[in-house]
Protein backbone atom coordinates (compact mmCIF):
# COMPACT_ATOMS: atom_id res chain seq x y z
CA UNK A 1 0.00 0.00 0.00
CA UNK A 2 1.80 3.23 -1.10
CA UNK A 3 2.91 5.01 2.24
CA UNK A 4 2.71 2.39 4.36
CA UNK A 5 5.15 -0.23 2.85
CA UNK A 6 6.65 -2.83 3.90
CA UNK A 7 3.29 -3.98 5.53
CA UNK A 8 2.29 -7.59 5.17
CA UNK A 9 -1.47 -8.25 4.53
CA UNK A 10 -2.02 -11.03 7.37
CA UNK A 11 -5.09 -13.57 8.42
CA UNK A 12 -4.01 -15.83 11.15
CA UNK A 13 -7.32 -17.33 11.74
CA UNK A 14 -8.15 -20.31 8.63
CA UNK A 15 -9.87 -23.74 8.53
CA UNK A 16 -10.01 -26.01 5.95
CA UNK A 17 -10.94 -29.67 5.25
CA UNK A 18 -9.14 -30.75 7.91
CA UNK A 19 -11.93 -29.63 10.33
CA UNK A 20 -14.93 -28.01 9.81
CA UNK A 21 -13.66 -26.09 6.29
CA UNK A 22 -15.21 -26.25 2.95
CA UNK A 23 -12.03 -26.03 1.09
CA UNK A 24 -8.69 -28.62 1.29
CA UNK A 25 -5.43 -26.76 2.28
CA UNK A 26 -4.09 -26.57 -1.08
CA UNK A 27 -7.18 -24.89 -2.30
CA UNK A 28 -7.06 -22.29 0.41
CA UNK A 29 -3.49 -21.56 -0.49
CA UNK A 30 -4.39 -21.29 -3.88
CA UNK A 31 -7.36 -18.89 -2.90
CA UNK A 32 -4.93 -16.44 -1.02
CA UNK A 33 -1.93 -17.00 -3.03
CA UNK A 34 -3.89 -16.15 -6.32
CA UNK A 35 -5.00 -12.79 -5.02
CA UNK A 36 -1.55 -12.10 -5.68
CA UNK A 37 -2.04 -9.78 -1.99
CA UNK A 38 -1.14 -11.41 1.16
CA UNK A 39 1.83 -12.00 2.45
CA UNK A 40 0.96 -14.68 5.34
CA UNK A 41 -1.86 -17.00 6.38
CA UNK A 42 -2.27 -19.21 9.55
CA UNK A 43 -3.83 -22.35 9.07
CA UNK A 44 -6.00 -23.06 12.77
CA UNK A 45 -8.20 -25.89 12.18
CA UNK A 46 -9.94 -26.98 15.56
CA UNK A 47 -9.03 -29.24 18.38
CA UNK A 48 -12.29 -30.14 19.58
CA UNK A 49 -13.10 -31.36 23.05
CA UNK A 50 -13.90 -35.61 23.07
CA UNK A 51 -17.08 -35.09 23.59
CA UNK A 52 -18.23 -32.13 21.71
CA UNK A 53 -21.81 -32.23 20.83
CA UNK A 54 -21.65 -30.41 17.59
CA UNK A 55 -18.77 -32.39 16.09
CA UNK A 56 -21.05 -35.71 16.95
CA UNK A 57 -23.49 -33.93 15.12
CA UNK A 58 -21.53 -33.27 12.01
CA UNK A 59 -20.20 -36.79 12.17
CA UNK A 60 -23.67 -38.11 11.91
CA UNK A 61 -25.06 -35.77 9.37
CA UNK A 62 -21.45 -36.57 7.35
CA UNK A 63 -22.27 -40.19 8.17
CA UNK A 64 -18.79 -40.53 9.36
CA UNK A 65 -17.15 -39.19 6.39
CA UNK A 66 -15.96 -35.70 8.21
CA UNK A 67 -13.99 -35.93 11.67
CA UNK A 68 -14.20 -31.82 12.30
CA UNK A 69 -11.51 -32.41 14.77
CA UNK A 70 -7.78 -32.36 14.25
CA UNK A 71 -7.19 -35.50 16.98
CA UNK A 72 -3.72 -36.85 18.95
CA UNK A 73 -3.45 -39.46 16.35
CA UNK A 74 -4.02 -37.51 12.84
CA UNK A 75 -2.15 -34.03 14.50
CA UNK A 76 1.45 -34.75 13.01
CA UNK A 77 -0.56 -35.96 9.85
CA UNK A 78 -1.60 -32.29 9.90
CA UNK A 79 1.35 -30.52 10.07
CA UNK A 80 3.30 -32.86 7.63
CA UNK A 81 0.41 -31.80 5.54
CA UNK A 82 0.94 -27.64 6.19
CA UNK A 83 4.78 -28.07 5.76
CA UNK A 84 3.93 -29.76 2.24
CA UNK A 85 1.62 -26.59 1.40
CA UNK A 86 3.80 -24.54 2.87
CA UNK A 87 6.80 -25.02 0.32
CA UNK A 88 4.37 -25.03 -2.41
CA UNK A 89 3.23 -21.76 -1.26
CA UNK A 90 6.11 -19.98 -0.83
CA UNK A 91 7.86 -21.04 -4.44
CA UNK A 92 4.32 -20.21 -6.26
CA UNK A 93 3.05 -17.32 -4.35
CA UNK A 94 6.07 -15.78 -1.52
CA UNK A 95 3.09 -16.85 0.78
CA UNK A 96 3.93 -17.68 4.42
CA UNK A 97 2.10 -20.54 5.86
CA UNK A 98 1.72 -20.92 9.36
CA UNK A 99 0.80 -23.85 11.03
CA UNK A 100 -1.67 -23.83 14.06
CA UNK A 101 -4.93 -25.05 15.76
CA UNK A 102 -8.14 -23.73 17.33
CA UNK A 103 -8.51 -25.34 20.55
CA UNK A 104 -11.91 -25.09 21.03
CA UNK A 105 -14.37 -25.60 23.93
CA UNK A 106 -17.87 -25.74 23.37
CA UNK A 107 -19.44 -26.65 26.70
CA UNK A 108 -23.18 -27.14 27.41
CA UNK A 109 -23.02 -23.75 29.31
CA UNK A 110 -21.81 -20.93 26.76
CA UNK A 111 -20.10 -18.92 29.31
CA UNK A 112 -17.60 -21.79 29.76
CA UNK A 113 -16.77 -21.72 26.11
CA UNK A 114 -13.07 -20.25 25.27
CA UNK A 115 -11.64 -20.75 21.50
CA UNK A 116 -7.74 -20.35 21.52
CA UNK A 117 -5.86 -20.19 17.93
CA UNK A 118 -2.20 -21.34 18.63
CA UNK A 119 0.31 -20.18 16.04
CA UNK A 120 3.38 -22.26 15.16
CA UNK A 121 2.94 -25.45 17.68
CA UNK A 122 3.86 -28.92 17.04
CA UNK A 123 2.62 -30.75 19.25
CA UNK A 124 -1.02 -31.56 19.72
CA UNK A 125 -2.75 -29.84 22.70
CA UNK A 126 -5.51 -31.47 24.25
CA UNK A 127 -9.04 -29.27 24.69
CA UNK A 128 -10.04 -31.59 27.34
CA UNK A 129 -8.05 -29.38 30.16
CA UNK A 130 -8.82 -25.76 31.40
CA UNK A 131 -8.26 -22.71 29.50
CA UNK A 132 -5.28 -21.45 31.68
CA UNK A 133 -3.82 -25.03 31.07
CA UNK A 134 -4.38 -24.67 27.39
CA UNK A 135 -2.64 -20.94 27.44
CA UNK A 136 0.21 -22.54 29.63
CA UNK A 137 0.64 -25.32 26.85
CA UNK A 138 0.96 -23.15 24.27
CA UNK A 139 3.20 -21.04 25.96
CA UNK A 140 5.28 -24.16 26.67
CA UNK A 141 5.78 -24.87 23.24
CA UNK A 142 7.10 -21.38 22.61
CA UNK A 143 3.89 -20.92 20.67
CA UNK A 144 1.52 -17.33 20.62
CA UNK A 145 -2.18 -17.41 21.43
CA UNK A 146 -5.01 -15.34 20.69
CA UNK A 147 -8.07 -15.30 22.38
CA UNK A 148 -10.70 -15.57 19.45
CA UNK A 149 -14.18 -13.82 18.94
CA UNK A 150 -13.75 -12.60 22.71
CA UNK A 151 -16.45 -11.30 23.51
CA UNK A 152 -20.52 -10.77 22.79
CA UNK A 153 -21.13 -10.64 18.97
CA UNK A 154 -22.40 -6.96 18.28
CA UNK A 155 -24.91 -7.79 15.80
CA UNK A 156 -27.83 -10.47 16.78
CA UNK A 157 -27.50 -13.94 15.49
CA UNK A 158 -27.63 -17.66 16.84
CA UNK A 159 -23.80 -18.16 17.97
CA UNK A 160 -22.03 -20.05 20.39
CA UNK A 161 -20.68 -17.65 23.13
CA UNK A 162 -17.28 -17.51 23.24
CA UNK A 163 -16.55 -15.07 25.93
CA UNK A 164 -14.70 -17.20 28.75
CA UNK A 165 -11.71 -15.72 28.60
CA UNK A 166 -12.90 -11.87 28.01
CA UNK A 167 -14.84 -12.70 31.58
CA UNK A 168 -12.09 -14.22 33.47
CA UNK A 169 -9.06 -11.69 31.73
CA UNK A 170 -7.95 -10.26 35.12
CA UNK A 171 -6.91 -14.06 35.93
CA UNK A 172 -5.70 -15.52 32.06
CA UNK A 173 -4.93 -12.00 30.90
CA UNK A 174 -0.71 -12.51 31.28
CA UNK A 175 -0.86 -15.79 29.66
CA UNK A 176 -3.08 -14.71 26.21
CA UNK A 177 -0.55 -13.12 23.70
CA UNK A 178 -3.06 -11.28 21.71
CA UNK A 179 -6.60 -11.16 21.14
CA UNK A 180 -8.75 -10.34 18.17
CA UNK A 181 -10.39 -7.08 18.12
CA UNK A 182 -12.28 -8.08 14.63
CA UNK A 183 -13.48 -11.42 13.48
CA UNK A 184 -14.97 -11.95 10.15
CA UNK A 185 -17.11 -8.61 9.62
CA UNK A 186 -17.17 -8.25 14.29
CA UNK A 187 -15.52 -5.72 15.56
CA UNK A 188 -14.83 -6.45 19.58
CA UNK A 189 -13.92 -2.91 20.93
CA UNK A 190 -13.46 -4.00 24.38
CA UNK A 191 -10.31 -5.40 23.70
CA UNK A 192 -9.03 -2.03 22.66
CA UNK A 193 -10.20 -0.19 25.78
CA UNK A 194 -7.77 -2.52 27.90
CA UNK A 195 -5.02 -1.72 25.04
CA UNK A 196 -4.68 -5.38 25.08
CA UNK A 197 -2.25 -6.75 21.65
CA UNK A 198 -4.43 -7.28 19.28
CA UNK A 199 -5.38 -8.93 15.52
CA UNK A 200 -8.01 -9.29 12.91
CA UNK A 201 -8.80 -12.45 11.31
CA UNK A 202 -11.10 -13.96 9.29
CA UNK A 203 -12.23 -16.96 10.75
CA UNK A 204 -12.34 -19.17 7.27
CA UNK A 205 -14.69 -21.49 6.62
CA UNK A 206 -15.67 -20.50 2.92
CA UNK A 207 -14.44 -18.94 -0.06
CA UNK A 208 -16.00 -15.60 0.88
CA UNK A 209 -15.04 -15.11 4.52
CA UNK A 210 -11.75 -14.16 2.58
CA UNK A 211 -13.44 -10.70 1.85
CA UNK A 212 -13.65 -10.02 6.55
CA UNK A 213 -11.18 -7.91 8.35
CA UNK A 214 -6.93 -8.77 8.35
CA UNK A 215 -4.13 -7.48 9.92
CA UNK A 216 -1.11 -5.66 8.71
CA UNK A 217 2.26 -5.79 9.90
CA UNK A 218 5.25 -3.97 9.15
CA UNK A 219 8.05 -6.55 9.90
CA UNK A 220 9.86 -9.09 7.70
CA UNK A 221 8.34 -12.43 6.69
CA UNK A 222 9.18 -14.91 9.33
CA UNK A 223 7.62 -16.26 12.01
CA UNK A 224 10.64 -14.86 14.75
CA UNK A 225 9.63 -10.69 13.39
CA UNK A 226 5.97 -12.02 12.82
CA UNK A 227 5.66 -13.25 16.96
CA UNK A 228 8.00 -10.07 18.52
CA UNK A 229 5.42 -7.68 16.34
CA UNK A 230 2.26 -9.12 17.34
CA UNK A 231 3.24 -9.32 21.16
CA UNK A 232 4.47 -5.91 21.21
CA UNK A 233 1.42 -4.86 19.32
CA UNK A 234 3.91 -2.08 17.92
CA UNK A 235 3.23 -1.30 13.98
CA UNK A 236 0.08 -3.16 14.03
CA UNK A 237 -3.23 -2.07 11.75
CA UNK A 238 -6.47 -3.60 11.50
CA UNK A 239 -7.53 -3.74 7.75
CA UNK A 240 -10.68 -4.67 5.41
CA UNK A 241 -10.35 -6.74 2.55
CA UNK A 242 -12.66 -6.24 -0.36
CA UNK A 243 -13.19 -7.65 -3.32
CA UNK A 244 -9.68 -7.90 -4.66
CA UNK A 245 -8.65 -4.88 -2.97
CA UNK A 246 -7.71 -3.11 0.83
CA UNK A 247 -7.36 -0.30 2.40
CA UNK A 248 -6.11 0.48 6.08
Amino acid sequence: MPGYEPYLLCDFHVHTRWSDGRLTLREVVDLYGRTGRFDVIAITDHILMKRDLLARAGRLLSLGRRDFSVTETRFQAYLVDIAAEATRARRLYDLLVIPGAEITQNHIRSKKNSHIVALNISEHISADQTAEDILRAIRRQRALSIACHPHHRPTRRIEIGTSFLWDQRKRLVDLVDVWEAANRDDLFSVTSVKHYPYVASSDFHKPKHLYSWKTLLRCEKNWDAIARTLRANVDVALTLYRNGSWAA
